[in-house]
């Protein structure tokens, strides 16, 4: 960590690594309440403490931040170095922030959700909660406590971190379906796939924009910001060129399949839409059951309301 730095130079880092994981927090809960409004599900954590918060009548920021100072307690127990600013910062302001998007979004979007726009948030909240993962996981400041619990039980344990991590998803997971969370689709995905997200904004933005602040901080000046800006247009460029070679390079193969392998490529991806259309629609049955439980429990709010205004 940088706590410990004492130079101009340490401190001016420090504060665009502070600034850039504060900005990866509010992305990630930008990307979660876009899920989260989509009804597609959440990350395991926040569909627990989502779960727990509306059972107890408290707003999600503060009951995640109480949460929150739990686990730190027991990461400051067991591994104290991997708490700093960005611990802070998410576990602090993560909840805050979902309230408040959540809160915007609903007065921006009125509307009752459908498949067509759960399918929209979920695909552009992954995306979008992925990349301020990865922002604030760059910055290397400190990470979420929830994050910490993985590594310090791999290293106290000696078992590896990806088994630790899909453990304590998958048990998180469970516990926020038992507590009624936002447990969806998008929660598996965030549970077992977003790592290759994470790592695809890591290696074509993220590492890149850091170097770039950490560059900045030791050379301060008008220079560097306009090579600033240069390296984020190319890496906008980049990202672009990449994306569409990857795009090439599958028609390519494609191309270059036997008659057998193609019929075994189609099977696969007709038995994996099978599996998506399959998942889809015990989504769907179980929103519709959501739904209709909602509706029953307003009726018999009405009728107690007006057997209420007629004793009166």
């Amino acid at each position: 960590m940088l706590f410990g730095l004492n130079s101009r130079q340490s401190r001016l880092e420090l504060l665009f690594k502070s600034v850039l994981s504060l900005f990866g927090v509010a992305v990630l809960a930008l990307g979660a309440t876009l899920c989260r409004e989509g009804k597609v599900g959440l990350d395991p954590y926040t569909a627990v403490n989502i779960g727990v918060s509306e059972k107890i009548g408290m707003s999600l920021g503060t009951y995640q931040l109480l949460a929150n100072m739990v686990i730190i307690l027991l990461v400051l127990l067991l591994d104290r170095k991997k708490i700093g600013i960005g611990t802070i910062m998410n576990m602090v302001g993560a909840g805050y922030l979902i309230d408040w998007f959540s809160a915007v979004y609903r007065q921006l979007f009125q509307y009752q959700p459908t498949l067509l726009t759960g399918i929209i948030n979920g695909l552009s909240g992954l995306l979008v909660f992925t990349l301020g993962t990865s922002l604030y996981m760059s910055a290397n400041v400190g990470v979420a406590p929830y994050d910490a619990l993985a590594p310090i039980a791999s290293k106290r344990l000696h078992i590896k971190y990806r088994f630790c991590r899909v453990v304590q998803d998958i048990g998180f997971m469970i516990a926020g379906w038992i507590v009624g969370g936002p447990i969806g689709l998008a929660t598996v995905i965030i549970s077992f796939f977003a790592g290759p997200l994470i790592t695809f904004w890591n290696n074509h933005f993220s590492k890149g924009l850091v170097s770039s602040l950490v560059e900045f901080s030791r050379h301060p000046g008008g220079r560097n910001i306009g090579q600033g800006f240069d390296i984020a247009r190319r890496y906008t460029v980049n990202l672009v060129r990449h994306s569409y070679q990857q795009t090439l390079l599958t028609q390519e193969q494609l191309s270059h399949y036997s008659d057998e392998e193609l019929e075994l490529r189609v099977k696969q991806t007709r038995r994996a839409v099978r599996d998506a259309k399959s998942v889809v629609k015990n989504t769907l049955i179980q929103y519709g059951m959501l739904k209709r439980e909602e509706m029953r429990r307003k009726r018999e709010e009405n009728r107690d309301k007006k057997k209420i205004k007629k004793r009166s």
